[in-house]
């Protein structure tokens, strides 16, 4: 019996694979299925969604014969299957019910999954192609481990949230190659995710936002599970989910970064004892970029990601909370406006909307930050803010906010760079930041 584990590529559901039943008088009936899931070693799982003969087939004597095929070399393989149990929950239920969800683009529910058929592989041997005379040599796979452990360890390297996210990114493409890439953090407010860093896109997208179980990447934070796709040229499904993901059939202030026609893609959520604290996406033009080996080093990257993440944002907070900071440096707390022109900022309480000279900016926390700094500025000409004193102004009133802090002033700080604006807020030293502005500002608050 030949391994599953060799087979992995075959249960990418690139190419449908093909069952075989019969009935009580021996009448073979053959239906096509979208997607063979492998289990583990000894186990397939088929979703429960048969014609009708296939169904009652199985139910009768529990046996059928399933052709799978390798989307990648062609390779076909026969497995002789054994029925076990369905299940209606659990982690195969759901790695094939989000499947089935990316796949269908939620199309009104017509292919939502009601059960998954947990089959016991008795036998597993090639289909012999024909008119070949030699076997393929194995395609030469290159070590991936090699590759995480080096990454790993430049991540290591990291002692801060923003450097760790762009050595991170940086790695995946000049070591694994996999050039377009963005991390999105949880918003907070609105319980989506907004996008903190991105690699390879013409537009960097920072602030860009994703509805929670919208797309991979809404998916992948929803269920905590990792979403991948190897082919998605398979039909327009996958490019409706694709266009709904990148924002192209909802109005977005900030579109979300994406290459036109993407083949692969795989969203990994950061998780860190129990907390969602991201998600780390990546797509490719090529087909097969992400398969069962790259999948399984990106885990290890996303585990390291989301604990170094977690860490750095309490050690900063502590040494904010405990007084830690650079206190030594001078501190411009007040000083004259600039001269020059005017800077109109408009903000809408709402939704921490906040607006300069007519153009959007960002929203949520990162649009109430700046205009806490804003305020600060045009009533005292205050130039420098701690972090320390931010997490203490009551004046803010932000919900979770020590969870947050730090993601949302690296937004906003690279959200500022993008639009390379009137604006800018840089790092002046550990915990301490420094508003510049080329020009006067004017706040207006609009109530709704």
């Amino acid at each position: 019996m030949i391994p599953l584990e060799a087979l992995r590529d075959s249960f990418e559901g690139i190419i449908p694979s093909i069952i075989a039943t019969a009935d009580a008088d021996g009448m073979p009936n053959i239906s096509y299925l979208s997607h063979v899931h492998y289990v583990d070693e000894r186990h397939v799982a088929l979703s429960n969604q048969f014609f009708s003969k296939t169904a009652t087939n199985v139910e009768r004597n529990g046996l059928a014969s399933v052709m799978v095929v390798d989307g990648y070399s062609g390779q076909q393989h026969m497995l002789d299957l054994v029925f076990e149990r369905s299940e209606t929950e659990g982690e195969t239920f759901e790695q094939v019910a989000i499947h089935l969800e990316i796949l269908e683009s939620r199309m009104s529910g017509i292919m939502k999954l009601r059960a998954v058929d947990i089959y016991r592989v008795e036998n597993c041997r090639a289909v012999p192609a024909a008119n070949t005379l030699v076997e393929p040599e194995p395609l030469f796979l290159p070590d991936l481990m090699g590759k995480v452990a080096r990454l790993t360890a430049r991540m290591s390297d990291c002692g801060d949230p923003e450097s760790l996210l762009d050595a991170t990114l940086e790695g995946l493409g000049e070591l694994f190659g996999y050039h377009n890439s963005m991390v999105l953090v949880p918003d907070g407010e609105r319980g989506g995710l907004t996008t903190i860093a991105s690699r390879g896109y013409d537009q960097f997208g920072f602030g860009a936002e994703v509805p929670a179980g919208r797309g991979i990447i809404g998916l992948a934070a929803e269920r905590r599970r990792n979403v991948r796709i190897t082919d998605l040229s398979r039909g327009l499904r996958y490019l409706q989910a694709v266009r709904a993901m990148a924002g192209v059939e909802d109005a977005t202030p900030i579109p979300l970064p994406a290459l036109d026609k993407p083949l692969s893609q795989i969203a990994l959520p950061l998780v860190a004892r129990g907390r969602l604290v991201g998600v780390l996406f990546s797509e490719s033009t090529e087909r097969f970029t992400f398969r069962h080996r790259d999948e399984e080093a990106l885990i290890v990257i996303a585990a390291h990601l989301a604990t170094a993440l977690s860490f750095l944002s309490e050690e900063r907070e502590r040494a904010e909370t405990n007084g830690r900071e650079k206190a030594d440096a001078p501190v411009d707390q007040a000083g004259s406006l600039p001269a020059g022109r005017r800077i109109a900022v408009r903000f809408y309480p709402r939704d921490g909307s906040l607006f300069v000279d007519d153009d959007y900016l960002i929203r949520g926390v990162p649009g109430r930050l700046l205009l806490h700094f804003l305020e600060d500025y045009a009533r005292t000409g205050k130039r420098d803010f701690l972090n320390r004193e931010i997490r203490r102004d009551r004046r803010l009133q932000l919900p979770d906010f020590k969870d947050n802090l730090e993601t949302r002033l690296i937004l906003l700080r690279r959200r500022l760079e993008e639009k390379a604006g009137p604006i800018t807020l840089e790092r002046a030293d550990r915990g301490r930041l420094r508003l510049t502005l080329a020009g006067r500002p004017e706040i207006e608050v609009v109530e709704e």
